[in-house]
């Protein structure tokens, strides 16, 4: 004997085809303002240019004068992101001792912080907020605009929004952090930088390095992407070549690229290894 299967129709078919219509009806006008062309690609003269870039791409520039330049700009990435986290951090750390309300001396006792305090506070974290909330590539269009061309405006890109998240991830590192200690300091007439040093940043240390190890690794990777605005670096030379169509120097340098990051996140491990 055999036993036929009989097939029940999805009591929920109803349900999920009416969803699948209301998703392609809100998708639709978002792509027509997205003015998404994908038949653009197999246009004639894309399919050319396309094919004549992936040609020269397939074989890195190996030019020695080429190489040293790369290598030059490469180096300059690095220090990009260096100084300008450096300079982040000259502020972000006088933020974080101002903003942090474990270090107020005025909420012992009382606790509650007095009001003069509590205005700047809260300006000083608003201010720091507009810092962070700007993205580093848009700081950098527009010093580029102020000082011109060049690794000035990565440095002072990177500095001002990395103040600000430094400077509000340090804060909550710290109030998370166990209180008693630095209580005790304070409450006994401690001042505010001794119970930062010998009651917080014992318990918080770990943390607070291993995220600014975080921040210097995305400093890195942003710092080569806001080349393309003209902030100086590997990432500007390598849109100088992609708009020359010069797929051979783009592959080199994509491959550098593709090292910087991974050497970044390579010591960014070892300093957590080291720190943890």
């Amino acid at each position: 004997m055999t036993s036929k299967t009989v097939l029940h129709p999805d009591p929920a078919w109803r349900a999920r085809l009416m969803g699948a219509v209301v998703f392609v009806l809100l998708l639709y006008p978002l792509l027509v303002a997205a003015e998404f062309k994908p038949w653009l690609l197999f246009d004639a003269q894309s399919l050319r240019a396309a094919g004549g870039f992936l040609r020269d791409f397939l074989t890195p520039e190996t030019d020695p004068a080429f190489l040293a330049m790369v290598l030059r700009e490469t180096w300059q990435t690095v220090a990009i992101a260096t100084a300008g986290l450096t300079l982040a951090l000259i502020v972000a750390i006088p933020a974080t001792f101002v903003i942090s309300e474990r270090l107020s001396i005025s909420r012992l006792g009382t606790g509650r912080i007095r009001p003069l305090a509590g205005v700047v506070r809260q300006v000083l974290r608003w201010i720091l907020m507009v810092l962070r909330s700007v993205p580093e590539l848009v700081w950098a269009l527009l010093f580029v605009r102020i000082v011109g061309l060049g690794p000035t405006a990565g440095v002072l890109a990177i500095a001002l929004s990395y103040s600000g998240m430094l400077a509000k991830v340090y804060a909550e590192i710290l109030e998370s952090s166990d209180a008693h200690a630095t209580d005790v300091l304070l409450a006994n007439g401690s001042g505010r930088l001794p119970a930062l040093l010998y009651g917080a940043l014992p318990d918080a240390s770990a943390e607070l390095v291993s995220y600014t190890v975080y921040r210097w690794e995305c400093a890195i990777r942003g710092s080569a992407v806001m080349g393309f605005v003209g902030a100086g670096g590997l990432g500007q030379r390598l849109d100088e070549s992609t708009k020359m169509m010069a797929g051979g120097e783009v592959a080199t340098m994509l491959i550098m690229f593709v090292l910087l990051v991974a050497g970044a996140d390579l010591v960014s491990k070892l300093l957590r290894r080291r720190i943890g």
